[in-house]
């Protein structure tokens, strides 16, 4: 390579980087979006950054292995900034048959999918013209922007209001903070798939050598996710909110454990993933729930204690399962807090 292909290499390396970081990014703040947070900007303003700046990499890396060159500024510039656009001009030009019963049902995801193409809608907008959507009202702006916030509500109440069991828990304290992570999990799911699609024709070398060389670390996690995977990572702990605010939680003693076995008001069972029927929550095997004193619900996980249900919260001042990153991301442990109830 000369000197020019050399310095475009790192500057469409660093592009897939921070694309990348971009994405993790955003999907850490959507799952960080819950009763105390409703900061939606943040992800917003990340992820429609990060999602064009990955399909205009893919697209120059495509590009390149179909013409030997890289697209013109011109080219470039015509795609615009909407997603929607930007994903069209991939599968119309650039995206290709892996030979994998797995490229139908990507395929038919990124053309069909009637959410991406609302959740892409939205995340677009925000990016072209809705950022400023506050200056455009208190400047009188003859041409007002849609606004996203507004429109994302729409969405996750769509997705609320068809749940009956869902929309219950909005109604206790108890479960509340469950409806978030849930409706959080179906928009990760989404973006995930999204995402995951276009990742594997890069590690699968559908779009060139090149394309591999220089995006398969950053995305190879991605496009090794399957219909099993979506919704269970926790993209959180890559955000400075998740990391700056103390968890808290409690290691136990032998004379917690002793006061357990003795003290007639604390009624508790041990659960194995072996022996539960159902769908296990935890990444760890085993736990062991309490109920004291016929209120307060506890589960112990890994020897350290949390709060099942909202009164154990604010009298033992403990974190929760799922916002201590114990629960996988896409499951919920309200079934817990009933058992521990009819101890």
């Amino acid at each position: 390579m000369n000197q020019e292909d050399i310095t475009k290499y790192f500057a469409l390396l660093e592009e897939v980087e921070t694309s990348n970081k971009l994405i993790m990014l955003g999907l850490g703040e959507i799952q960080n979006i819950g009763l105390s947070n409703n900061f939606h900007f943040l992800p917003f303003q990340l992820l429609s950054q990060g999602f064009e700046r990955f399909m205009k990499s893919y697209i120059c890396l495509a590009y390149q292995n179909e013409k030997n060159q890289y697209p013109t500024f011109k080219y470039l510039k015509n795609l615009g900034h909407d997603l929607e656009s930007l994903l069209k001009e991939i599968i119309d030009n650039y995206y290709f048959d892996f030979k994998q019963p797995q490229y139908k049902d990507d395929l038919e995801f990124l053309k069909n999918d009637v959410e991406l193409k609302e959740l892409l809608f939205i995340i677009s907008e925000f990016g072209k013209k809705s950022r400023y959507y506050n200056f455009d009202l208190i400047t009188e702006n003859k041409v007002i922007p849609l606004n996203t916030k507004d429109l994302w509500t729409k969405f996750e109440n769509k997705h609320l209001l068809r749940d009956e069991k869902l929309l219950s828990k909005l109604l206790s304290r108890e479960t509340e903070y469950e409806v978030f992570y849930k409706l959080n999990s179906t928009v990760i799911v989404i973006f995930e798939r999204f995402v995951s699609a276009l990742s594997r024709q890069i590690i699968f070398n559908c779009i060139g050598k090149k394309a591999k060389q220089i995006a398969y670390v950053s995305f190879c996690d991605f496009g090794l996710l399957y219909e099993k995977d979506f919704g269970n990572r926790d993209y959180r702990k890559n955000t400075t909110r998740y990391k700056e605010i103390p968890k808290k939680v409690y290691k136990r003693t032998l004379k917690d454990n002793l006061e357990r076995k003795l003290n007639p008001n604390i009624k508790y069972k041990k659960i194995l993933k072996s022996e539960f029927d159902g769908d296990w929550p935890f990444y760890a095997d085993e736990v062991v729930i309490e109920c004291r004193y016929k209120h307060w619900c506890v589960i112990e996980i890994e020897g350290y204690d949390y709060a099942l249900n909202g009164s154990a919260k604010a009298r033992y001042k403990l974190e929760n399962p799922l916002d201590a990153g114990m629960v996988v991301m896409d499951k919920n442990s309200s079934d817990f807090i009933k058992m521990a109830l009819e101890l």
